[in-house]
């Protein structure tokens, strides 16, 4: 049974549902041990060709969408992006880490940390938002970096994206069982099954969280236009509930308790919930990549993601206002804070409210997640750095089924077993990452074009970006050391950070300008994205890193025996060779590229 050609087309006489190796490993490097072993001594050259080259806007947006064999459909609005936005973002977070972070981090200053996590992830979308309209792919970031960064750089944010998505999801699930299980009246436990003979942490087995997984993907895979319907909806009824606690919370509002300190733990404490509860906005990124899905990218895509992000953050912002108001903070239930807060205002039966919300959240976590992640995977594949059989559209629901299958068995399983305590042991390190990558990407766009760029020009952009990356790390290392109570360092960082992005501004010329949407305060806003990003990360545990390190090498080595050749035989395969003019030109005329 044969499989996608080389070239991209489909192979012919054969439908979707097929297996084969020639599905998986098309490439000639792959075709016989011999070859395989030859493709093996020849790593070095090939290596450096793949960390060397870049892709195109043209390539990820136009010629590679050859390798699915279907197209996604184009159906979605700006205000369809705006409540995926929405969907992917509010879920259980905001119920669960709000009085955590406030009762042990923050205090009544809980607000400003969810301004500070907010601000941070606004200024990341503007980032998306302008590479999203420029390279409308559904590879999201992964794209973004392969046309700036390079193949390595997009790997291992590639690999970091499909950990998150597996790891998310499977959170997302059991979160959603002990839920179902508050609203019921029993124990957080109560619906899973007590295995005795499995190691603490793994003997909770959840088919409940493998049936929701199931469920969600389920809806995902009959469609984008059916699947953003239903999101619209969840998210009607999500928005109504926090009208209802915003509103029973201001009502109960006690200004007397956010006294005698708004700061009882110092600024630092409201740093340190910050880094906690920028997971509450994670997933936002997902809108980027349903870029092909959208009937204009080049507009939709940045009011989508930017109306849903500023709307979000000042929800948050109110929502942990109004629990700080209702509570002193002090007395605040750490695993229930708002249904505790409700109930000591005379209104117990309010637990059922937040329990429904957290729900629906969270299925539309689910949801938009099964969504976002099968397009990643998608794009991935159709660079054949995984497979390309994950790649394939089919042709009658224009989904990526078995990418969707893909990220949601490996989600189930991982569901199944562990527990939310091993679960919250992989933070959010590699999303703060990846958010910091694209915004060097974007400086990169904006700041070099290869081939234009004269060497004067990238020497002075390379040290002026240089110095912002360092002095970014420098900040975040000095703020958690022993010397974070003295503010020389600050100033001294803070003013490296400043002159390498005023260099940027008055030293380095723009060699590219937007054609459709460009972010605001160039080079300001992206350079603030990397500090931000790369200070938050400072802020998380030795455990993040060492997760990060070790996924990182068993990343490398998938990369260097396998991606490296699979990606190379792509590239310099027959039918590979579209010049960039030639393919920018049929991009156009598909309507995946927005014409200059």
């Amino acid at each position: 049974m044969t499989s996608t050609a080389m070239g991209g087309e489909p192979a012919a006489g054969h439908g979707y549902w097929r297996w084969s190796k020639a599905d998986f490993f098309p490439e000639p490097s792959f075709q016989s041990w011999r070859a395989y072993g030859g493709a093996l001594l020849s790593t070095g050259p090939r290596l450096r060709d793949r960390v060397t080259s870049r892709s195109s806007e043209a390539v990820e947006a136009g010629t590679l969408l050859a390798q699915s064999e279907n197209p996604l459909r184009r159906c979605l609005s700006w205000v369809d992006l705006a409540f995926l936005g929405f969907g992917s973002v509010v879920g259980s977070g905001v119920f669960v880490l709000t009085g955590q972070e406030a009762r042990f981090d923050a205090g009544p200053a809980i607000p400003l940390a969810y301004a500070a996590a907010g601000f941070s992830a606004l200024l990341s979308s503007f980032c998306y938002a302008e590479l999203a309209g420029e390279i409308p792919s559904a590879g999201g970031s992964f794209s973004y970096l392969r046309v700036e960064l390079g193949d390595l750089a997009a790997f291992i944010a590639a690999g970091n994206i499909l950990l998150e998505a597996v790891v998310g999801a499977a959170g997302l699930g059991r979160s959603w069982t002990s839920y179902l299980a508050a609203l019921i009246g029993r124990d957080s436990d109560a619906l899973r099954i007590h295995v005795p003979a499995l190691a603490d942490g793994f003997n909770l087995l959840d088919p409940i969280a493998v049936v929701v997984l199931c469920a969600t993907s389920a809806l995902a895979v009959s469609g984008a236009r059916l699947t953003s319907t239903v999101n619209s909806v969840a998210s009607a009824v999500g928005i109504a509930i926090i009208a209802f606690v915003l509103a029973a919370g201001f009502s109960h509002f006690e200004p007397a308790n956010l006294a005698p300190s708004f700061f009882p733990f110092g600024a630092a404490g409201v740093f340190r919930a910050a880094a906690v509860v920028y997971w509450s906005y994670t997933g936002f990124d997902m809108v980027a990549t349903m870029a092909e899905e959208t009937k204009n990218p080049g507009r939709d895509v940045p009011l989508g993601l930017i109306s849903s992000m500023s709307a979000i953050t000042l929800v948050y912002c109110a929502m942990s206002l109004a629990l700080v108001g209702m509570q002193r903070y002090s007395d605040i239930d750490a695993n229930a804070a708002y249904s505790v807060a409700f109930a000591a205002a005379g209104m117990k039966w309010a637990r059922y409210v937040v329990a429904l919300g957290a729900l629906k959240g969270m299925t539309s976590g689910l949801l938009v997640g099964a969504l976002g992640q099968a397009r990643y995977t998608t794009q991935i594949a159709r660079t054949h750095m995984i497979p390309p059989y994950f790649a394939l559209v089919h042709p009658r629901t224009g989904t990526p089924i078995y990418a969707t299958i893909a990220v949601t068995l490996g989600a189930a399983c991982v569901a199944l077993f562990s527990s939310l305590d091993v679960l919250a042991s992989v933070s959010s390190i590699s999303t703060l990452f990846i958010f910091a990558l694209v915004a060097v990407a974007l400086l990169v766009r904006r700041y070099y074009v290869a081939g234009t760029t004269s060497p004067a020009q990238a020497r002075t952009f390379v040290g002026f970006l240089a110095l912002i990356v360092l002095s970014s790390i420098g900040l975040s290392v000095y703020y958690n050391s022993g010397y974070a109570a003295r503010w020389p360092g600050y100033v001294a960082f803070g003013a490296l950070w400043a002159a390498g992005t005023a260099g940027l501004a008055l030293f380095a010329e723009q060699q590219r300008a937007p054609r459709v949407y460009g972010a605001p305060l160039m080079p300001w806003l992206p350079a603030m994205s990397v500090a931000t990003n790369l200070f938050l990360m400072g802020s998380l545990g030795s455990l993040a890193y060492m997760r990060f390190g070790i996924c990182t090498a068993a990343m490398l080595v998938y990369y260097v025996l396998f991606s490296v050749h699979a990606t190379y035989d792509m590239v310099h395969s027959e039918g590979q060779t579209t010049s960039a003019p030639d393919a920018a030109t049929d991009g156009v005329e598909q309507r995946k590229i927005m014409p200059v």
